[in-house]
């Protein structure tokens, strides 16, 4: 009667084509015991650990309100993945948000392809990594609501194995329960979300929306509109937001 929790899976290239349930993976097992012991505060970086470790990938990030402005990175595993996310947020399309906006996972492994998709993000993230061969995009799913979605980045020429995407489709479900905490801090904390590392938090959350709040006085418009010349000013300038809303915040 109790029997192994099972999530579905839904296979690359196969829109809204859903096959049998499968067996809660090893990974996802060992996502959820990650955060047995951890406080709400450090889960999204303990997530992160887990996922890196347990993929044979290059980098992880995961990010919470993905496909809107008020989108949050919650960790990021090293430079590369913090650049996979901050070039997304700065123009607003790639992978991970399609995830977002679709529910669908996305598996970006040629290049080509991904320049007719998305080429602001593909001509930013491939000048700073041109190494990477794929980037794949999972939606963090909770019923019938999204919560963000989670990047992976690879090396490897053609990108995730079969059974590597089947590990990780588990353990992003198992990742969004995991975050339920977290997203309840990101709803009810006053200013920014009290995550570890608090310096990369502070940029993606406190300071860009100070920065928006400044262009939108200096300039007389609403803040949907500041935040749009801010995005299209990093790009211009070759910048990310992150760095442009520094720059803004010193003058």
């Amino acid at each position: 009667m109790f029997g192994v929790p099972t999530c579905w899976y839904q296979p690359p290239g196969l829109k809204n084509r859903w096959v049998v349930p499968m067996r809660r993976t090893e990974l996802a097992r060992e996502v959820e015991w990650a955060v047995l012991d951890c406080s709400p505060r450090d889960v999204p970086r303990r997530l992160c650990r887990v996922l890196a470790r347990g993929l044979p990938a290059e980098a992880v990030t995961m990010s919470l309100l993905t496909d809107t402005p008020s989108r949050q990175m919650l960790c990021a595993s090293n430079q590369m993945a913090t650049d996979l996310e901050e070039v997304q947020f700065t123009v607003q399309e790639g992978p991970c948000i399609t995830a977002a906006e679709t529910g669908e996972q996305v598996h970006l492994t040629d290049w080509d392809t991904g320049a007719r998709q998305w080429p602001l993000f593909t001509v930013g993230f491939r000048e700073r990594h041109p190494g990477v061969q794929a980037v794949h995009a999972f939606p963090l799913w909770f019923g019938d609501y999204i919560l963000g979605a989670v990047d992976i980045a690879t090396l490897t020429p053609g990108g995730l194995a079969a059974d590597a995407i089947v590990q990780a489709a588990s353990a992003v479900d198992a990742v969004a329960q995991a975050l339920l905490p977290a997203q309840q801090l990101l709803l009810e904390h006053d200013e920014y979300p009290p995550w570890e590392p608090a310096n990369v938090v502070r940029a993606h959350w406190a300071d860009t929306h100070r920065a928006i709040g400044v262009v939108a006085v200096k300039e007389e418009m609403n803040t949907d509109d500041a935040l749009a010349l801010m995005r299209a000013q990093a790009f211009a300038t070759g910048q990310t937001l992150a760095e442009l809303t520094a720059d803004i915040l010193r003058t």
